[in-house]
């Protein structure tokens, strides 16, 4: 399966961006959708997930700001940031976790900068 990640750019605090991660391949194995972020000297960190059964999980950070959410038919995993911070300043990656090998797949990631 290949992910590629867009959407990413410059906002302003307080304004909002939408990511789009769209999956192409065998779908099939699918389990959880995930979006990652890595800030400059700073390591990878899970920001939001969604199970197969369309539960969303956010880091703390991002909560209540951040919403994930997938379109089946679009093959597409989205990560809508709404009330955006300095500090959401990142390089955001997908990732896929399927059940059968490999179990993990990437995007090639997307840099969002927030700054006035």
């Amino acid at each position: 399966v290949q992910l590629q990640a867009s959407g990413g750019g410059l906002v302003e605090p307080g304004g909002s961006l939408r990511l789009a991660c769209v999956v192409r391949g065998d779908r099939s194995n699918i389990k959880v959708m995930e979006w990652h972020r890595q800030a400059p000297g700073k390591e990878r960190e899970l920001v939001a997930f969604v199970n197969s059964g369309g539960l969303p999980n956010y880091a703390d950070s991002v909560k209540g700001r951040f919403t994930i959410s997938r379109d089946n038919a679009k093959s597409t995993l989205y990560l809508q940031m709404n009330k955006v911070k300095p500090e959401d300043t990142a390089v955001y990656y997908c990732r896929a976790i399927r059940s059968a090998i490999p179990f993990y797949s990437w995007g090639q990631g997307t840099l969002v900068t927030v700054s006035s």
